[in-house]
């Protein structure tokens, strides 16, 4: 199995509207990028490691598929659908990690 995370880094202008994240956009990945996509988790960013410090992230989403292959051949039909949707509801440049699950 594989995890790809799409991290949105915060900053000091930074915003990410939530609410439209959870009901427009990832029930919009879910259905294109279908069956492969076995899993879907999303986290909101509330605090860094030390104590008072602003979260890292605003918001992360982690997807879980079978291979990066799965990934891939779910994902590059619907690249542009998928990241033409970012600016409805960040002004930040997500970063995306794809990662072998170990555990």
């Amino acid at each position: 199995m594989i995890k790809v995370s799409v991290l949105y880094p915060n900053g000091a202008n930074s915003n990410f509207d939530m609410d439209y994240y959870l009901t427009k956009h990832i029930p919009m990945v879910k259905q294109k990028l279908g069956s492969a996509c076995k899993h879907v988790a999303v986290e909101e960013g509330i605090a860094g490691g030390a104590q008072g410090a602003p979260a890292t992230y605003l918001a992360a989403a982690h997807l879980t598929f079978d291979s990066v292959d799965d990934f891939q051949k779910a994902f590059a039909p619907h690249a542009e659908a998928i990241m033409g949707d970012v600016p409805n509801y960040t002004n930040t440049q997500p970063t995306v990690q794809i990662s072998h699950i170990k555990m």
